[in-house]
């Protein structure tokens, strides 16, 4: 299908939607890293880092691997995207790990963004030959996790990431950007707890992701973009009614840890006769390119710190580039399941509110999960009207669940 740009479609992909109310939303550079690219997490809404561990851990909580209870599993995920703009573009992700024993594990995933086929014309004449491009992304990961006690685990996650959206011409190269990053994530599940009516377990959950060098297409400084290293942490409760029933709640908060784009630069007009051509004045123009030279010279580790601060409302501010969401699953003798979730994002850190409901089914060593997405904004959800699947397979022993 044809688009009608390509400076479209990476608008609505970078920054999902824009408002008049927004004030300072937080972009980054290949934001295709935050979707939730399973069906289980995404009906979830968008959560993982302290549910239970499954095939999808690598994308949320890597250290969930050493609790898992099968010995290998393999999983393939769709997520349409945009499917009211384009019916071609789209994200999947593979999904492999691997117990080594029963305190450790490995995985890897690929995770590839498809924005499909674009035709491109140097003039309107509609009898001009076109030129077709295919604009992608993409990452490939791995990570170890251990277990450093019976209920505490860490992991590390190293990933590759690749974007190849520069659309090449007689003046430009279209050299694809590529860049570096790697996660620290810790996970840690209680025994199961005797109380009064039920059985109970606790579960929590961090994830420090993404931390790597800026990506640039023009290998200059100019040009840079911050990755979307983020931080999520969240908590969980198991309600274990019987051998057949369970039902759990989770909470999770992230917070992106890339610094707040600056605000528009001051002005200066020493003799206030409202010409800033005399020496020593800067116009408008000048005090926001200014601004924007001097946040495009933070380094990628300077700023993860200034994140927690240098948001120009104060506290309040950074309080707001908080997101967070709460959801619950319901089980079935592990066959069956049903999820509910909501999301918060404020209004003025891009406004991306949703409720999710998500089913799943299991056979055997198949499972199959679904999620769907409604919209709770004003904004519209690139991911509105869309059904996602996920499709795993877990197979080899057995580990025991305390």
């Amino acid at each position: 299908m044809k688009k009608i740009s390509l400076l479209l479609t990476c608008f609505l992909i970078i920054s999902y939607a824009k408002a008049q109310e927004l004030v300072r939303p937080i972009t980054t550079g290949v934001p295709f890293l935050l979707v939730a690219a399973d069906a289980r997490a995404a009906g979830l809404a968008d959560q993982g880092v302290a549910t239970s561990s499954d095939v999808f851990s690598q994308q949320w909580n890597p250290a969930k691997y050493a609790f898992a209870v099968d010995k290998q599993g393999f999983s393939i995920s769709y997520t349409p995207y945009l499917t009211d703009l384009a019916n071609d573009i789209s994200l999947g992700q593979v999904t492999y790990y691997n117990k080594i024993d029963e305190r450790s594990a490995f995985a890897g995933s690929f995770r590839y963004f498809g924005f499909g086929d674009i035709e491109l014309r140097t003039t309107g004449d509609p009898s001009e030959p076109t030129r077709t491009v295919s604009p992608n992304e993409f990452a490939l990961d791995g990570s170890y996790s251990l277990k450093l006690s019976e209920t505490f685990s860490m992991a590390v996650a190293a990933r590759f990431i690749n974007s190849n959206l520069k659309i090449a011409s007689e003046e430009v190269d279209a050299s694809s950007a590529s860049t570096f990053a790697v996660d620290v994530a810790g996970f840690y599940q209680s025994e199961e707890i005797a109380y009064s009516d039920f059985n109970g377990r606790w579960r929590a959950g961090f994830n420090m992701q993404n931390l790597g060098q800026k990506i640039s297409y023009d290998h200059d400084n100019i040009s840079t973009n911050f990755i979307p290293a983020n931080l999520r942490v969240g908590g969980g409760f198991d309600f274990i009614f019987d051998d057949y029933n369970k039902f759990a709640v989770s909470v999770e908060f992230t917070k992106l840890l890339v610094p707040t784009p600056p605000g528009p630069g001051t002005a200066v007009d020493l003799n206030g006769d409202g010409d800033f051509t005399d020496p020593g004045d800067i116009s408008q123009q000048e005090a926001n390119s200014i601004n924007y030279k001097n946040y495009n010279d933070i380094g990628w580790v300077s700023g993860i710190f200034k994140s927690f601060g240098d948001a120009p409302g104060g506290f309040s501010e950074e309080l707001k580039e908080i997101t967070y969401s709460v959801a619950g699953e319901y089980m079935y003798q592990d066959a069956f399941a049903m999820r509910l979730g909501y999301y918060h994002e404020s209004p003025e850190k891009g406004a991306k509110r949703f409720f999710s409901l998500g089913a799943g089914f299991k056979y055997n060593v198949v499972k199959v999960d679904v999620s769907y997405l409604f919209s709770a904004s004003k904004i519209k959800n690139p991911l509105e009207n869309t059904l996602r699947f996920s499709l795993t397979f877990n197979f080899g022993d057995k580990y025991e669940v305390y």
